[in-house]
């Protein structure tokens, strides 16, 4: 399947550093074989539809999309507005992806009634995409007799989720649909493509139409253990939300107890290139669970443990960008994009 199949690949950048170094960065993407680039649209970071705006003018050909945005701290009609203003900017190359969002609570913004919130948001959103007049008296979204000012071209929308009732959304709605779980067993793979066919079946579509890939993350270097190194607080912060029967029994839960009290210690977020990463991490998070919650290593490393996650069935990968710990955030991502080329190449051929 992978040798005569198209496989699309998709990154993610957090733009923790300068919007100099965050436009390189996507142009580096885009020349590594990239098909879809996502901004991370989090709270306190720089904003990603400038971010957006900015590389559509210095990239020709690689889609590019929040990931992910929320119709909490903006109106689907300002997300309408916004996408409208990117997709002529662009020619035509943004995707939209959407979910519950990140960092809300630093300003006392909730997320109540996701499912409901994001169907009624995605509703909106593509009606006035497509330049149509919405009048949407929904349970949490209100919208009265609107249709869009100036050219509107739709867009593809994306739901990624570790959640059966927005994976179940996905399968209803959405054109892209990522599986969050991180650990990606056979097992894992199955239940959530059965998510997305139950949704897809509410409402009559075919699931295989839809374009499912796993999240990964990946952290690239010729050193391999220093990528490794690198990528545990990133699983030990995924072992205590996930919180697996197998790891919640280690060491009759005392591991998990450590786990915790070590991430509690622990400053800063776990991309943040400034943290502080309390030392019993390293000891707690052998290289075995890095491998469980990562793509992390060389890049011939890479190449095999990506290949491990597509035999699952998959026709391509979403890729967290994760740096190195080098002198910077962008030093870091500009060593595991400029090695992504090569790994990208190795896996479509």
């Amino acid at each position: 399947m992978l040798a005569t199949m198209a496989i699309v690949f998709e990154a993610e950048i957090t733009p923790g550093m300068s919007t100099r170094e965050v436009v390189d960065l996507a142009c580096i993407a885009e020349d590594a074989g990239f098909d879809r680039l996502g901004i991370s649209d989090v709270i306190f970071w720089h904003d990603c539809y400038v971010l957006m705006a900015l590389i559509s003018q210095r990239t020709e050909r690689i889609m590019l999309g929040p990931m992910v945005t929320n119709p909490y701290s903006r109106h689907p009609a300002v997300l309408a507005g916004l996408m409208a203003t990117l997709q002529d900017a662009s020619q035509g190359r943004m995707f939209l992806g959407i979910g519950v969002g990140a960092g809300l609570e630093q300003v006392g913004v909730t997320s109540p009634r996701p499912v409901t919130t994001l169907r009624e948001a995605i509703s909106a959103i593509t009606g006035l995409m497509r330049g149509e007049e919405v009048t949407l008296h929904g349970e949490t979204i209100t919208v009265e007799a609107a249709r869009m000012v100036g050219p509107v071209q739709s867009v593809p929308i994306s739901i990624g989720t570790r959640s059966p009732q927005v994976m179940r959304l996905a399968g209803e709605l959405a054109d892209i649909a990522l599986v969050g779980a991180r650990n990606i067993t056979p097992t894992i793979a199955e239940q959530y493509r059965t998510w997305l066919a139950e949704g897809a079946a509410r409402v009559g579509r075919d699931a295989t139409t839809i374009d499912v890939a796993p999240r990964l993350t990946l952290c690239i270097s010729d050193d391999g253990d220093l990528a490794r190194r690198s990528m545990k607080r990133y699983a030990a912060h995924y072992a205590a939300i996930i919180r697996s029967p197998d790891l919640m029994e280690r060491n009759g839960g005392r591991w998990m107890a450590d786990v915790e009290a070590a991430l509690a210690r622990s400053t800063g977020w776990y991309f943040d290139h400034d943290r502080v990463d309390d030392p019993e991490i390293d000891t707690l998070i052998d290289d075995d669970l890095v491998r469980r919650y990562a793509i992390a290593g060389t890049p011939d490393e890479c190449v095999e443990l990506t290949r491990d996650v597509l035999a699952l069935g998959f026709d391509g990968a979403s890729m967290n960008l994760a740096a190195p710990r080098r002198e910077s955030m962008y030093a870091g991502l500009r060593e595991t994009l400029e090695h992504s080329g090569a790994v990208l190449a190795a896996l479509r051929g």
